[in-house]
């Protein structure tokens, strides 16, 4: 199999977002210097570009942050579901 594909942070990503739009070279070559793959920047700038001219909202974090709230939704999910089967199985026992 192959490498995992690394994981980048919000900040990375917005950093070589920025570093593209002031060098107005190519993705390989920005790529090339900021060590990751050209695909992936030119992706980053397609997202970045899509979500508005805001350049104080980093559209990357708030994807982490998506990531982050969905998880905890289904934790929370999934302790509600064990909560309600407790509360039937005691209240069952007391009759």
């Amino acid at each position: 199999m192959g490498n995992p594909s690394p994981r980048y942070t919000a900040e990375f990503k917005q950093k070589a977002v920025e570093l593209y739009g002031k060098s107005g070279t190519t993705y390989a070559e920005v790529a090339r210097g900021l060590d990751c793959d050209a695909g992936s920047l030119a992706d980053w700038v397609k997202r970045a570009y899509a979500a508005g001219p805001a350049p104080d909202v980093n559209p990357f974090q708030m994807a982490e942050d998506l990531r982050r709230l969905k998880r905890e939704n289904e934790r929370f999910k999934r302790e509600n579901e064990i909560l309600l089967k407790a509360s039937a199985f005691f209240a069952s026992r007391q009759l």
